[in-house]
């Protein structure tokens, strides 16, 4: 159903094969925590439902309010709209143009999607120094922070459960 409905929105193969695979990762993740699976699920295959719309900065605003127009729960909503990067504060986002909010992920479902999206390049599983490399060379706005905040968040849900 969902695949079905980003196919209809005009999302293009490449973002739904992304999706898929950050859902798998989101999946696996969860395992270690007692989180709403289906929230997690639905989540991360709406992720990227924006790019449909466009490939900028605003596509998890646009995905946020696509997934409401559909029927999806806020929670979903909530989800879509916090996945970039590792977040982004009230500060950067008046300074990018967005509406001033707090775009970094709270709720541990909403951590897990963003760190599986920041762990899935395409369809390929990427480590934390390849996403730290890809963000060397865009223009992030606060790059330690955005840095800081990845990495917190990779010892919360992954470090933590390595043996």
């Amino acid at each position: 159903m969902i695949i079905e409905l980003l196919k209809k929105e005009g999302c293009p193969d490449w973002v739904i094969e992304h999706s898929i695979a950050v859902c798998q990762k989101a999946i696996e993740i969860s395992k270690n925590f007692d989180v709403d699976k289906k929230l997690i699920e639905e989540a991360a295959l709406l992720h990227d439902i924006g790019r449909s719309k466009t490939n900028s900065i605003n596509h998890g605003i646009i995905g946020a309010n696509l997934a409401i127009e559909h029927g999806f729960p806020k929670k979903v909503a909530n989800i879509i709209e916090k996945h970039i990067g590792s977040g982004i504060s009230k500060e950067e986002a008046m300074r990018m143009g967005l509406p001033e909010k707090n775009y970094i992920p709270m709720t541990i479902e909403e951590k897990i999607v963003s760190h599986a999206d920041n762990l899935i390049n395409g369809i390929d599983e990427v480590d934390i120094e390849f996403i730290v490399r890809k963000w060397e060379n865009s223009d992030i706005n606060n790059l330690e922070e955005s840095v800081n905040r990845l990495k917190k968040v990779h010892k919360e849900l992954i470090e933590d459960f390595s043996f």
